[in-house]
């Protein structure tokens, strides 16, 4: 959602001993060998001498090894500071999965099933209305759902909710401001509920404030303040010590950069900081965490292991394979951009590769992958069939999918026809 991003502005097997062991930086015989070694390094370090970017890094585990880090250029190039492990970002949408974890964390304890209807947790949606057009009068048309909003309509966003691109209700959404700073998330869903849907539950894909609504659900269901419960049942038992909304020392968050085709122009901080800032009283599920390269994999690294990493148990594995299954069917044809993410479906906050790349154009990757990305074109995935899991970091507008095409073949080699 164009207003969303515009607030913040504008983130599978068990080692016996039920502890995954520390990654060692030694080679291996698997996907990344010497020579994706030396592709990464090359790919990154043009991203950069080309201007594309302005600072970068990426770090990938392979079998419990660390096998892969470098980062090349400046998390502040005004101020000459490097990109480095230790660099903090905006990960934008990378929040989303956080978020489908403590959502389903809650699940697993049987506070809801996935196709209850939402109205059974929030009752304010119980008499959500679907715009149907406009009368002669220029007076909007409202029906009912087909079918109520459910839960699993959240987790792959089928809800309906309408973005300020609307022809027709645009102007509503731009007024309700649902993603203001300055609401709570109850408050949120108040306004949010007041709305026309755009379309039935269910039956078109449509990015947007569906995950926001999951941490509604998440402080609903468990009680506790959406940062509290995340915090405690997910960061801090993972090690994510350094993942919030507003960073302990602002001075490790990298600058945010707006690439045009001649040049790469600095965000002035006070627009790039308004979110992560200060605290506000909006803990938006959808966006808004910062995080260090090696926080995000350890998150990574828990899902590759279905759920638990170090000792803790974060999810049980038949969880993470739901999050992971596609959860969008064939009828769904209306899915914005979700396909330039490659051959992919949608299951619970992430997108799920279902088949392998037919040429050198599409994205590379493996049947099976799931993964998501942020609006600052941050990019992560989980690879089972590899056991490789892998996290790249820059902060450039606009969203780049060439960054993650590229950054992509670098890891896999370029598509051969095989």
């Amino acid at each position: 959602m164009t207003r969303l991003y515009s607030l913040c502005f504008v983130a599978f097997i068990l080692a016996t001993s039920c502890k995954a062991p520390k990654p060692e930086e030694t080679n291996t015989t698997g996907i990344i060998n010497e020579a994706a070694k030396a592709r990464l390094d090359s790919t990154l370090k043009a991203m950069v001498d080309s201007f594309k970017i302005a600072g970068v890094s990426a770090l990938v585990v392979e079998k419990d090894k660390e096998v892969y880090f470098n980062a090349f250029g400046h998390a502040d190039r005004e101020a000459g500071k490097p990109f480095g492990r230790n660099t903090l970002v905006r990960i934008f949408s990378m929040t989303k999965p956080i978020t489908g974890t403590a959502l389903m964390q809650l699940y697993e304890k049987g506070a809801f099933q996935l196709d209850d209807p939402l109205s059974k947790y929030a009752p304010e949606f119980a008499d959500v209305k679907v715009f149907a057009g406009m009368d002669a009068k220029g007076k909007m048309i409202l029906k009912a759902p087909t079918r109520p909003i459910t839960i699993r309509d959240l987790t792959r966003h089928t809800a309906g909710f309408a973005r300020e691109e609307h022809p027709e209700l645009g102007a509503l959404v731009k007024e309700a401001d649902v993603m203001n700073k300055e609401n709570t998330l109850t408050q949120m869903a108040a306004k949010l509920a007041k709305l026309p849907l755009a379309f039935s539950p269910g039956d078109q894909w449509s990015y947007g404030v569906c995950v926001d609504v999951q941490a509604y659900l998440v402080e609903k269901l468990s009680g506790k303040p959406f940062d509290q419960y995340v915090r405690e049942n997910i960061l801090d038992p993972l090690g994510m010590k350094s993942t919030r909304y507003v960073p302990e020392d602002m001075t490790r968050l990298a600058a945010m950069y707006m690439k045009s085709d001649s040049a790469l122009a600095r965000i002035p901080d006070e627009k790039a900081n308004v979110f992560n800032g200060k605290e506000w009283p909006l803990k938006p599920g959808g966006f808004g965490f910062t995080s260090t390269i090696d926080d995000y994999m350890r998150f990574a690294r828990m899902l590759v292991h279905e759920g638990t990493f170090e000792g803790v148990t974060i999810l049980k594995p038949e969880t993470v394979k739901l999050m992971a299954t596609n959860q969008l069917s064939d009828s769904v044809t209306e899915r914005m951009w979700l396909p330039s993410k490659g051959p992919v479906g949608f299951g619970i906050d992430f997108a799920v590769r279902l088949r392998a790349p037919q040429n050198a154009e599409e994205k590379n990757g493996v049947v099976g992958e799931f993964f998501w990305d942020g609006a600052a074109s941050t990019l992560f995935w989980v690879d089972p069939k590899n056991e490789l899991t892998a996290v790249l970091f820059v902060q450039i507008f606009p969203f780049s999918n060439p960054l993650h095409k590229v950054f992509r073949d670098a890891v896999y080699g370029k598509y051969d026809g095989k």
